[in-house]
Order: C-alpha cells, then structure tokens, then sequence
C-alpha cells in the first residue's frame, strides 16, 4: 500500500513538474511584438476562430473624437491584423521613431492584451501593453547600465485632510551615503492618476538615472504624489480595499490646501534645500492645474514652476468640499505676486492638437501682456504620455543649475 501511495506520488509530482515547465515557457513560441533592425515592428496573435483581429496603438495615426463641453480628444490608431497558417494574425508597421508605444489587440471586438508581451503599463484603469524603439529619445525611457537612483514609498499624514496618505520618492543615486542637502522636484500626475503614473507610464525613474548620470541634470530628490485627495493611494495600496479605479481627480482646492502637509513631511524626512531655490514644482492635466494653483498660491516656495499641457482654471466639486476657495481667486494678482517676487524658470508645454491648448494660449498671453519671461515648449501631437516624458526631461534639464 505503502508502495502505492509514494509511486502515485512521484506520479503527480511528475504532472505538476510538467505543468510548470509548461507554464515557465509560456506554453507558446510566437514573437510579438518583434521589433526589426530597421524600426519596422510586426506583431503576432494566434486566434485560429477569430473573424477580425486589429491592433490599436499610439504608433498609428490618430483619430479624433468630439466630447461634448471638453473638445476635441486623439485616440490610438488601428489597423487589421491578416490571418496566417496555423491561424496567426500579423501586422508589420513602417519605420517608426525612437519612442515608447502602447498597443492592445481588438479580437472580434473584444479588447485583449498581447500574451505574448510580458511588459504592461498600468494609466488609471487601462492596462496596455508596450514596447520601446530604441535610439534617440528612448534611449532615456530605457535602463541602462548607470548609477539608480531609489524609489520609495512613504506614507505621510495631512492635517488639513485628516487622513494618511501614500506618495513615491525617487532619491539620486549616492543620496544614502553623501551627506549632502538636495534640491526637490514636486512632480504632479493628471486625472484619474496616482502616485505611480510618472513612475510607470512616465518612466521618471529612469529618465532622472539617465539625465543624472550624463551630467545633463542636476541631482534631485523628486517627490510623487497622489492628486486624487478622496483616496488615500494607488488602487490596492491601502486599506480603501479594492475598488474599480476611475477617471477622477481633484479640482477643489483639497489638493492645493494640503501641499503645505506635503512639503513640510518632505523636508523634515529628507535632506533637503529648504528655500525657494531649492524646489520645483511641475505636472501634466490636472496635474498642471494644480501646480499653477499652488505656485501663486504659496508665494516664495518655488523658484520652478513647470505646466505641462495643464488644466487651467477648471473648478470641479470631488466630494471633498470647497475646503480653501480663496485659493482660486484672484488669480491675476497672484501671478504679479509671484513674478514680482521673482522666479528663475515659468515654463509651458503643450501639444499642438491637445484640447488643452486654448487655455494655455491664453495664459501666454496674459503673460505677454505684462512682459512676464517664460519658456515655452510646443510639440506635434495631443493629451498623451509621449509628450509629457518629453516635457519632463526638458523640464528637469533646466532646474536647479
């Protein structure tokens, strides 16, 4: 009997071996997405029932969709896979740029990612999957063999919201053993972001490793917050449990009100240049919004302000109540405030066909109009990621010099 059992045993051992070599390999060969030496990329979906598989990505050309009350939005391109033997579907595109692309597959309607590509990025609720032309810009979105620097996730308490919260710190290589006091980059997401959108879709970590460590940006600490002030942290990352994230965000003033929790946790945790030569603040969207807010909002802070394809002057009530209104008042006065007391770097980014732009056309010509110095930065494209991580390494090659 005994005999029995071991050989049953060594029976079963023997199946779930099998099953997870099985599952180690991926159980399939197929390449997708391969990316040639001439920029070209093909990518591959094995769906021998299927009807129609499509891919969609920001490597095709864009459509435009009109949202009521909001403008007018680019969304991913799309393009039809043709079946092949075995029923594997391909695409093979042009030559693309060096750049990070996200792409899903459509399979009889049905959005899918790739099974075949392990690499995914999470924006909001979207997961996608991606990949990396290399060469020229991407060359920075990339890890590469340089000091890194250390992200790490901190929780802080907010009086003024009477709630703990969870932000991500990326400290410069060599920060734990030099001693030395760093400048902070406050670095703001847009709606329906988190504390880990620059880090995961935005690739900060590694674009401040590379910059750094080329000489091409001074050593910084860069502090990533949540700008959404009804959760305490990304989905699943406190005790809210888990909720189905959704495109939401804060334009309140809750967000604004707070920042003083903010930076007080930040310089007393971290070695810090606590002076107005010593911060920055930037965001995308909303993000944006509220980095123009808090600059005019806390006089003498910052000496960086950074507005990348923000969302000026919107008010919207989250749930949190108007907590400080009059910090979106009199917003004219407060940028002749903050000009007059003097500021090293005003830089705005937008793209072209962003919805945004209107907005941010007029600021610049308020600017204008009162002689006010800023930097301005345009780029071809709308609301996407590949312009934001191109306004981040410009931006962060202009502070703290």
């Amino acid at each position: 009997m005994r005999k029995t059992i071991l050989t049953l045993f060594a029976a079963f051992s023997a199946v779930a071996f099998c099953m997870a070599q099985q599952s180690l390999s991926g159980g399939s060969q197929i390449m997708s997405p391969e990316i040639h030496p001439d920029n070209t990329v093909t990518f591959r979906f094995q769906a021998p029932k299927a009807i129609r598989v499509q891919v969609t990505g920001d490597f095709l050309p864009p459509s435009k969709i009109e949202i009521p009350n909001y403008g007018t939005f680019e969304m991913p391109g799309m393009a039809d896979l043709q079946e092949g033997a075995g029923g594997i579907w391909e695409f093979k595109t042009g030559v693309l740029e060096s750049e990070l692309y996200n792409y899903s597959f459509i399979v009889d309607g049905l959005s899918v990612k790739d099974p075949n590509n392990a690499y995914i990025q999470r924006d909001i609720s979207n997961l996608m999957n991606y990949f990396i032309i290399p060469g020229e810009r991407a060359d920075n979105y990339q890890v590469k063999d340089v000091p890194h620097g250390t992200v790490s996730r901190v929780w802080y308490h907010s009086d003024v919201l009477g709630k703990d919260r969870r932000m991500a710190v990326y400290t410069p290589a060599g920060y734990e053993t030099s001693g030395k006091k760093y400048p902070v980059l406050y670095l703001l997401h847009g709606m329906g972001g988190d504390e880990e959108a620059w880090l995961c879709t935005g690739r900060a970590a590694q674009i401040l490793d590379n910059l750094i460590a080329s000489g091409k940006a001074t050593p910084m600490i860069v502090v990533m917050t949540n700008g959404n002030t009804l959760h305490q942290s990304a989905p699943g990352e406190s005790g809210e449990g888990m909720y189905k994230p959704y495109n939401c965000g804060s334009f309140d003033t809750s967000f604004e009100a707070h920042f003083k929790d903010v930076i007080s946790f930040v310089d007393n945790r971290y070695r810090t240049i606590r002076k107005q030569s010593g911060r920055a603040i930037a965001g995308l969207s909303m993000g944006g919004g509220h980095s123009y807010n808090i600059s005019l909002n806390y006089p003498k802070t910052f000496d960086y302000v950074g507005l990348f394809s923000a969302g000026l002057n919107i008010v919207r009530d989250n749930g949190m109540g108007q907590i400080a209104p009059e910090m979106y008042e009199n917003l004219d006065s407060k940028i002749d405030r903050l000009f007059k007391n003097g500021i090293s770097l005003y830089y705005i980014a937008i793209g072209e066909s962003d919805f945004l732009y209107d907005s941010n056309k007029e600021l610049r010509e308020k600017l204008d109009a009162k002689g006010y110095p800023y930097t301005y930065l345009e780029t071809p494209g709308g609301h996407i990621w590949r312009n934001w991580r191109i306004y981040l390494e410009d931006f962060a090659q202009r502070i703290f010099k």
